[in-house]
């Protein structure tokens, strides 16, 4: 069998998922390769990934991942490398031959890249030009629906050269949001042909799992997606159980990955003495289960925790940080205008335990997300997934604008 007769049995997509911290990136980019290999099971799909805990996620049949060299972030902004004791220049070296090498080997024909339009600190800069010179892959640049405040967001991309390299390498972007809700790219200066290319896909569906145990008890989630920025959030919900011995019902509370361990004892002392109010565990790959059995849910505003709240259709409290970016506050402050949820604004409630107590006691009396009817919010997965197979010229999709 040739090359391209192979190919054309079984199509590739690449997916690319810089992932310094945090979760969002692999979390997204591994909803989606599920949802396109679902669509037709001659696709397979391999995400390349610099998250730290990649290996304890489960991947779905004909999805693997491959693991590049982490970083780490300091408190200044510069980047180290996380285990390997390499100076960050050599460190991105590293990764951007093996993004290069995997690029050429995997040869994709449709390549999705999460946020970064020249990857960590350019290092898919080579991959792309290769594609480029090369072959004929389809190049998709992939947006959450908020990336930060214009102005901020638009002397980031002017430092990194991204919006020239957004311009030159890719084909299409994909915005897993509604316009209605926001313009990740309002204030770039991107081209007329550019913003024509631009595809607004809706939020990504998820669902819940087949393995992994849901709480019999009533309870609410407390969660700050990774948990690496999430410790004044923790510390304020604790400090509403510990104020008010009755507020109920019981919660759930999941720290996260990245929470550090001397912060996670310290809760780990504070849990102990609430006696069973607050259960709480370290990480669970399988959030969606514990998403679908709560009765509501107090979280940060990252973009998977949002999708979960709106998939599950959970009276949510949202209470967003604002540094290093403004991300999850414009993203809550929308949602909460729309009547999706509920902010907590450290300006407008306060930030204190009283607040978060009238918040937590308002859960089972606050409207579902579905009462605020948004059209077309949770249409992404079917939207990428029709467009991937167009793409590939398995099926005609339909509705696809």
């Amino acid at each position: 069998m040739t090359g391209d007769k192979a190919r054309q049995l079984s199509p590739r997509v690449l997916f690319y998922s810089h992932d310094t911290f945090g979760l969002g990136h692999l979390r997204r980019s591994r909803a989606l390769a599920s949802a396109i290999t679902q669509a037709d099971d001659r696709i397979s799909a391999l995400i390349l990934t610099g998250s730290p805990v990649a290996g304890r996620f489960t991947f779905p049949e004909r999805v693997d991942h491959i693991r590049l060299p982490g970083v780490t972030k300091t408190q200044d902004g510069d980047y180290l490398s996380e285990r390997l004791g390499l100076h960050i220049d050599e460190t991105t070296e590293l990764r951007a031959g093996l993004v290069k090498a995997t690029v050429e080997h995997f040869d994709p024909d449709i390549l999705i890249v999460d946020k970064e339009p020249t990857g960590f600190r350019g290092e898919l800069l080579p991959a792309l030009e290769w594609l480029k010179s090369n072959r004929k892959t389809q190049i998709i640049l992939g947006l959450r629906d908020v990336l930060d405040d214009p102005s901020v967001l638009a002397a980031e991309w002017d430092r990194k050269g991204a919006l020239e390299a957004a311009e030159t390498y890719y084909d299409e972007a994909w915005v897993y949001g509604l316009r209605s809700i926001c313009d990740p790219t309002a204030g770039l200066n991107l081209s007329a042909s550019f913003r024509s290319r631009m595809k607004f896909t809706g939020y990504l569906r998820r669902e819940e799992l087949a393995e992994g145990e849901v709480p019999f008890e009533p309870y609410i989630l407390i969660t700050p997606g990774g948990g690496g920025d999430g410790a004044s959030m923790v510390d304020l919900v604790l400090s509403a159980y510990e104020r008010d011995p009755d507020l109920n019902p019981d919660a759930v509370l999941v720290y996260g990955p990245f929470l550090s361990g001397v912060q996670r004892s310290e809760f780990e002392t504070r849990v102990a003495n609430l006696n069973g109010r607050v259960r709480a565990v370290g990480f669970d790959s399988r959030m969606e289960n514990l998403f679908a059995g709560a009765q509501g849910i107090v979280c940060m505003g990252g973009y998977n925790t949002f999708c979960e709240v709106l998939s599950f259709d959970k009276p949510a409290v949202i209470v967003p940080r604002t540094r290093p970016r403004l991300e999850q506050y414009i993203r809550a402050s929308r949602a909460e205008n729309l009547g999706l949820l509920r902010m907590l604004d450290k300006q407008r409630d306060g930030d204190t335990p009283e607040a978060m107590i009238k918040a937590i006691r308002a859960l089972p009396t606050q409207p579902h997300p579905s009462s605020a009817f948004v059209p077309g919010l949770l249409d992404g997965l079917d939207f990428v997934s029709a467009r991937t197979l167009d793409m590939l010229g398995l099926k005609k999709s339909q509705g696809v604008a």
